[in-house]
C-alpha cells in the first residue's frame, strides 16, 4: 500500500468533510462541477475556512498568534510538499498540482490578517480587501477549472475576479449588521453604520450590479467540466442579491437575508436544464 497516497486522500478526504459541515450551499455547487474537480476545490475551499476560523471564531484566544503560525505552517507544507495538518497538506498538494500563484495565497493571508485590526475601509484599502479575501480564491478556483491551460486562465482572470468582488460585496450587504455589531466592521468606504440609508444601499448594488454583469461573460467561457458549478453559485448570489435589492435599508439592518433551501433547489433544476439545452 503507498501510505503517502493514502495520507494524501485522507487529508483530501478531511477537506471535503469541512466544506460539507460547514457550508451546504457551497457543497451543492461542488457536486455539480466534474468530478474530478471535486477535490481539489475542497481543499481550496478548507484552507480558506479554516483561515477565516481563526480570525472570525477565536475570540478568547490570541489571534495575530494563531494566524501567524497558520501561515508559517502553510508556506512550510508549500516548500516541503508535507504537513501534518490534514487541510495544509490537501492544500499544498492541488496548489502544486495546478500551479497556483503563491502571490494568491499571500494576498488572501493579507486580508485576513487586516480583520485582526479595526480598519477604516478607504476605496484603495476596501479594493485589496476583497482582491485577496475574495477574488484570488476565484483565480484559484480557475487554476484549477484552467488546467494546464494558460491562455484560457488569462482570458478568465477578469470575469473570475468580478465574479468574487460581486460574492463579496453581496456578503459585505446581507451582513452589514452582524459585521458591525459582533465584529464592529463596516467594509463599505465611507459607510457610517448609523447612516446606513436607501441611497447609500442603492450606490453599492449598482457597483454589485456592475461586477455580475462582467463576471457572466466569463462563466460561458469556463470548460464544460465547471460551467454548471460556476453557474449556479452565479444564479444562487444572484437571488440573494435581487431579494436584498428589493428590501429598504431599514430591513437590511433588522434581519439576515437567507435564499430557502426550497428556492435552492430550483434554482439548481432550472441551471441544469439550462446547461442541459447548452444555454449557458
Amino acid at each position: 500500500m503507498d501510505h503517502v497516497k493514502l495520507f494524501t486522500d485522507t487529508s483530501l478526504a478531511c477537506s471535503k468533510l469541512i466544506t460539507g459541515r460547514y457550508s451546504t450551499s457551497f457543497t451543492l455547487g461542488i457536486r455539480t462541477l466534474d468530478s474530478a474537480l471535486h477535490l481539489p476545490v475542497y481543499a481550496v475551499y478548507g484552507f480558506v475556512r479554516w483561515a477565516d476560523e481563526i480570525v472570525d471564531t477565536f475570540h478568547a484566544f490570541d489571534k495575530a498568534t494563531l494566524l501567524a503560525d497558520f501561515r508559517r505552517q502553510t508556506y512550510e507544507a508549500l516548500d516541503t510538499g508535507l504537513s501534518f495538518n490534514p487541510v495544509l497538506h490537501s492544500f499544498q498538494h492541488v496548489v502544486r498540482q495546478y500551479g497556483i500563484d503563491r502571490e494568491f495565497i499571500e494576498a488572501f493571508l493579507h486580508s485576513m490578517a487586516l480583520d485582526l485590526e479595526d480598519q477604516s475601509y478607504h476605496p484603495g484599502l476596501y479594493s485589496e480587501y476583497i482582491y485577496g479575501s475574495a477574488e484570488v480564491v476565484g483565480l484559484m478556483c480557475l487554476r484549477i477549472f484552467c488546467d494546464g491551460d494558460t491562455a484560457l486562465f488569462e482570458r478568465l482572470r477578469e470575469p473570475a475576479r468580478r465574479l468574487g468582488s460581486a460574492f463579496q460585496k453581496v456578503n459585505f450587504l446581507r451582513d452589514i449588521r452582524s459585521d458591525y455589531e459582533e465584529r464592529g466592521r463596516v467594509y463599505f468606504p465611507g459607510v457610517v453604520y448609523q447612516r446606513f440609508n436607501d441611497a447609500t444601499k442603492s450606490e453599492i448594488e449598482a457597483d454589485i450590479k456592475a461586477d455580475f454583469e462582467a463576471a457572466y461573460v466569463g462563466i460561458v467561457q469556463l470548460p464544460r467540466s465547471a460551467r454548471l458549478g460556476v453557474y449556479l453559485a452565479y444564479v444562487y448570489y444572484l437571488k440573494l442579491f435581487y431579494k436584498i435589492r428589493k428590501l429598504p435599508a431599514a430591513r437590511i439592518l433588522g434581519e439576515r437575508v437567507r435564499v430557502p433551501d426550497n428556492t435552492k433547489l430550483l434554482l439548481l433544476l432550472g441551471s441544469y436544464f439550462r446547461y442541459r439545452l447548452s444555454r449557458i
